[in-house]
């Protein structure tokens, strides 16, 4: 029993020590970072309840959650050893599609279905649709590389300014009257944005357009829209480029703000400079407000939030599944899996690894709409 113990707390390590960033990789690539730590909310014996869960699931989708995904499958394969869960995180979009088209039990998408995205799910869920089931969160970063500038404050305003190529340089009147002590270089200012179409774009730009809309004069989405600035593949790219550029700046999540990457401190309209954090994350998100309609349970985020400690740069993956249609060799296991991962012991590695759990009463409508799958 002792050796048994020991493999237990090893695997629980292990889960957590996944290739990957600590928090969320940047969706709509197959990124992954480096964690750090160990986990202490390895799943008890016999707390996992695996039901008929049998053989191998497929999905595929947000890269955001790939680390997360990794940690859970490593306990739940491990309790469940009966079946095989191949996560690809090939990207929000690759995840809808190949759910639309009836190749994967479940998705994982940092953006809600759309309309047109529901209709096509029809076809596959036989009597049903496709929902959104909220279940990962985090911060998204803005990580800045500028030689003798350790702290940096910047608003909504001049970060939209900033990626919308209208400020150029780093001493900047703008930034100097947000940062006041700090000595700012005559630097040209090298921003960083997504290549690729990717639901963390998705979801910075929503921030600026909620927070900065007359300085962001774009209708948002996972392609990236303003002109000039430099682009790179993936969070992994923005954030390497960031870090081997001085005077770069770019958006990424919160875990590729390592190895001396620093982040920005965002000037909400609270009394104090909001840091990038998972605490700070979470309080965001919990201003959350469930707009899904019947099972569907899509949030609308508050970016505007002003509350103190808030960080309102985040993102919500969600897990894409039939409410209604499931194919019946892979509902047992999709179930069990999602009634895991959205379990008080799933969120809790969330916290552990740097991601943001989803708060109380938004995770116990989850709970329930999973029972409910048929």
């Amino acid at each position: 029993m002792k050796l048994q113990r020991m493999n237990r707390r090893a695997l629980a390590l292990g889960a957590l020590a996944v290739s990957g960033a600590l928090a969320l990789t940047a969706c709509g690539s197959d990124d992954t970072g480096t964690s750090s730590g160990g986990s202490s909310a390895a799943a008890k014996p016999g707390s996992i309840k695996c039901d008929d869960a049998q053989g191998q699931l497929l999905a595929d989708g947000s890269s955001a959650q790939k680390n997360a995904i990794d940690a859970w499958v490593k306990q739940f394969t491990a309790a469940c050893q009966g079946t095989q869960i191949n996560y690809k995180g090939g990207g929000s979009g690759a995840g809808v599609t190949a759910f639309t088209q009836g190749q994967v039990a479940f998705a994982g998408s940092d953006s809600a279905l759309k309309p047109d995205e529901v209709t096509a799910s029809k076809k596959v869920c036989t009597g049903g649709q496709g929902i959104d089931l909220p279940m990962v969160g985090g911060p998204i970063a803005v990580g800045v590389n500028v030689n003798g500038v350790d702290n940096l404050v910047l608003d909504a305003s001049t970060l939209a300014k900033i990626f919308n190529n209208e400020i150029t340089n780093w001493n900047d009147p703008a930034i100097a009257k947000l940062n006041p002590d700090a000595k700012l270089p005559d630097l040209k200012i090298q921003a960083f944005h997504r290549s690729d179409d990717s639901g963390t774009t998705d979801n910075f730009t929503k921030y600026l357009m909620a927070t900065a809309k007359k300085d962001w004069p774009y209708d948002g989405g996972k392609t990236w829209q303003a002109k000039g600035g430099q682009s790179a593949s993936g969070s992994s790219g923005v954030a390497q480029q960031v870090k081997q550029t001085n005077g770069a700046i770019g958006y990424f999540e919160l875990s590729y703000a390592k190895d001396g990457l620093k982040t920005v401190d965002l000037d909400t309209g609270a009394a104090q400079p909001v840091k990038a954090t998972v605490e700070n994350a979470t309080k965001a998100i919990s201003e959350a407000k469930v707009v899904g309609t019947g099972k569907d349970l899509a949030l609308e985020l508050n970016y505007g939030t002003k509350a103190e400690g808030a960080y309102p740069m985040v993102l919500v993956t969600y897990e894409i599944v039939c409410d209604k249609g499931n194919k019946a060799e892979t509902l047992p296991a999709t179930k069990a899996f999602l009634r895991y991962i959205a379990s008080e012991e799933g969120q809790k590695i969330l916290a552990e690894a740097d991601y943001a759990p989803i708060p109380a009463d938004i995770i116990s409508q989850v709970r329930t709409t999973i029972e409910g799958l048929s």
